[in-house]
Parts: structure tokens; C-alpha cells; sequence
């Protein structure tokens, strides 16, 4: 059990390896200078060159930032407790990298998670959505649902027209907002894509997951809001994601349980259950892989809480590579986008604006700033305000 405040953080890392509370204090004293200066200089810039970062203070700050220093190499130099190495690399596992090439650089997200805390909109994510399309409709933005572009019309090099399946909407500029590979290789012709598909074939994507939504008869016992099983080997699991990939021979998993703090989300005396296990991209998949897994980890879960689950299970949905293909054209079913590799990172990332079409964006987890859900609406703020300079020059 990790523990939300911070004394009884250290505390927790002292029992398993005594002395290591100042370890992690200096860990997370480091990782906090990265968020700040991530944060200030480099998670909001566009990313058109690598002459946004010629400033004196930002090349000043590279070394402090560990961007050629591996997080496995930056973790293990100050911890030797194999469970406490696994608490701080996991996060990374979802970046789309092993901790081994990832860089150091993104040990703030640590601290983003143990000192700035884990943040849930009471009713759910969807409540995100929902504060998003009520302020959007404050400022009389028209949302058309149920319209799925099937082309973006593109005569002398400007984005004119969007064709739906049943309509055609007039624009003066588009932006993208699915996913960037699918925009570019089924909405626009071959002589307007910035980048061919053999560019997407050697972008390094981050995970896909393989998810469990199940909702259960019953209270369960021993489960927290958010859930980390580390009774396998992690080090296996990640080469099964990136090295090697292919469906993991012994996974780790991760369980979420809104409805210990969210009463909402269940009905009284129920349980809302989220599984996650991270896999490879463009795997093949189907119901019988999943009817394995499922067993798989809902064995593990039952002998870790000591109680039967499966027999109280009234509601289960999967979701697996086919389905985030299908409902959002993502490339190679992957859930996280673009890797956050040294060498995909910043400006080395496909550009927010169009290079072959000058009045269209692009926004998400395929560009600037990276994958995740806060990074991909900052996206959208960037390329608002890049939206604003081209207008009003």
C-alpha cells in the first residue's frame, strides 16, 4: 500500500530500505525541477524547431534535466529495493519505452504523482468532457455529433471543405483532433500528407492496453481507488511491450476502484471495477486472448484480496487493440500514442501545423507536447494560440 501523504511515504520507503526517505527526498527534489521547468519551457512551445530552445536558460538547465541519463540508471544509482525501483519506474512504462531508454527526464512525472497528488473529477472522466462542451457552448461553439469525417477537401493547398458521411462543412481552418496517422493517411490525398506511411512504420508508438470494465454485486475489501500489482516480473513485462513485442507471458496489472471514493459510479452496496494491463501495439487480438487474461488476472486478484470476485461479476466489457482501432482510428490499436523517446521528443515529434496544407492543425497525443490526457489538451491550447498568430499576424 503506498501511502498519499508524504511523511508516511518516506516512512514506507525506510521499512524496505532503510535510509532511502532521503534518497526519494532528493529524487523527488530533482524530479520537482524538471515539472517546473518542463512546466515553464518546453511542454507549452509548438515545437517547429529546435531554436525554440536557444535561450540561455534553457540550455543551462539540459544537464539538471537528465535528458541523456537512462531512468533505470537515474533510479537504481539511489535505490536498491527491487519494489521500491518498480514504484518509481512504472510510470514510465506507459511512455513507450523500457525504463532502460527511457530518459531521466521523466522522473517528474514521480513527482507529479507523489507530491502534487492524484487528482478524480467526482462522477467520473467523463466530467471533463462534460465541463469542456459546456464551456464550449457558453461561448456559442456549435457541436455536431455523430459525424465522422471521411474527407478533408484540400483544393490549392488550403483545407476548404470536411465531408461527414452525410454532410459537407465550408472552413476557413481545420484542425485534427483524431488521430494524427489517420487524418493523414485516410482524410487527405497523397499529395497533401506531411508524412508517408513508411514515417509512421518506424515511429516507436507507446502502449496498447488490454481493459476490463466490470461492475460487481458486492463491496470488496482491501482495494483502494487506484490499485498497483506488482507480483510479477516487470522487467519481462516491458521487454514483452517494447523489445519483444507480443501478448505478455506473466502481466502486470493495475485496477482502478472509483467507487471507493465516487459513491456515484455504483449503485449502493455494488463496485465499479477498471482492470488495465499495458501490451504492445499491433498485436493480434481477439475474444479468446482476452477470456484468457481476463482469467489470468482476475485469479491473481482474487488470491492477492483473498476473496472471490469472478462468481459476483453482473456486468464485464472488454476493450483491446481492435476496439480502439475501430472507435478511434488509432494506429496499431495503440492507447497512448507517440512514444516519448529521445528521439521523438519535442521538435523531432510530427508537427502540430501541416506542412503541405497552411490552414491545418493537428492536435492530441501523436504531437506536442506527448501522450496523456492533460499533455493532449495542452496540445489543443497550443494550436489554438498558433491559430490566433496565423489570423492576426
Amino acid at each position: 500500500e503506498v501511502p498519499a501523504k508524504m511523511e508516511e511515504l518516506y516512512a514506507m520507503f525506510d521499512r524496505y530500505e532503510p535510509g532511502s526517505a532521503k534518497n526519494l527526498k532528493k529524487f523527488l527534489d530533482e524530479a520537482q525541477y524538471k515539472y517546473k521547468v518542463g512546466m515553464a519551457d518546453f511542454v507549452h512551445k509548438p515545437g517547429h524547431s529546435i531554436l525554440e530552445f536557444a535561450d540561455l536558460r534553457v540550455l543551462s538547465s539540459l544537464f539538471r534535466l537528465q535528458m541523456f541519463t537512462s531512468m533505470a540508471r537515474h533510479v537504481r544509482k539511489l535505490f536498491k529495493n527491487e519494489q521500491l525501483i518498480q514504484l518509481l519506474e512504472f510510470p514510465v512504462l506507459f511512455l513507450g519505452a523500457t525504463p532502460e531508454n527511457t530518459p531521466a527526464l521523466y522522473s517528474l512525472m514521480n513527482y507529479a504523482d507523489m507530491a502534487l497528488g492524484t487528482w478524480y473529477p467526482m462522477g467520473g472522466m467523463h466530467k471533463i468532457i462534460e465541463g469542456m462542451v459546456s464551456l464550449a457552448e457558453e461561448l456559442d461553439v456549435e457541436i455536431r455529433l455523430n459525424q465522422e469525417v471521411k474527407q478533408v477537401h484540400v483544393p490549392n493547398g488550403r483545407a476548404t471543405k470536411v465531408i461527414t458521411q452525410d454532410s459537407e462543412y465550408e472552413a476557413d481552418v481545420v484542425v485534427g483532433g483524431a488521430d494524427y496517422h489517420h487524418v493523414e493517411q485516410h482524410l487527405l490525398a497523397p499529395e497533401h500528407r506531411t508524412y508517408n506511411q513508411q514515417y509512421w512504420d518506424k515511429r516507436t508508438m507507446a502502449p496498447s492496453s488490454l481493459l476490463f470494465y466490470l461492475g460487481v454485486d458486492k463491496k470488496l475489501e482491501g482495494l483502494h481507488h487506484h490499485n498497483l500489482f506488482f507480483d510479477a516480473d516487470f522487467g519481462r513485462h516491458a521487454v514483452e511491450i517494447y523489445d519483444q513485442p507480443q501478448w505478455p507471458s506473466d502481466p502486470l496489472f493495475y485496477v482502478c476502484a472509483p467507487s471507493v471514493t465516487d459513491p456515484s459510479v455504483a449503485p449502493e452496496g455494488k463496485e465499479n471495477l477498471f482492470i488495465l494491463i499495458p501490451l504492445a501495439p499491433g498485436l493480434e487480438d481477439s475474444e479468446a486472448q482476452r477470456e484468457k487474461y481476463y482469467d489470468i488476472v482476475m485469479g491473481r486478484l482474487e488470491t492477492l484480496t483473498g476473496q472471490n470476485i469472478r462468481e459476483h461479476v453482473v456486468f464485464k466489457r472488454s476493450f483491446a487493440h481492435a476496439d480502439f482501432e475501430r472507435d478511434y482510428h488509432a494506429y496499431k490499436g495503440n492507447a497512448y500514442g507517440l512514444a516519448n523517446t529521445l528521439m521523438q521528443t519535442a521538435f523531432l515529434k510530427p508537427k502540430l501545423r501541416s506542412k503541405k496544407v497552411n490552414n491545418l492543425y493537428y492536435t492530441g497525443q501523436l504531437t506536442t507536447p506527448g501522450p496523456g490526457v492533460p499533455p493532449s489538451l495542452i496540445s489543443g491550447q497550443v494550436v489554438a494560440e498558433e491559430i490566433f498568430k496565423a489570423i492576426h499576424p
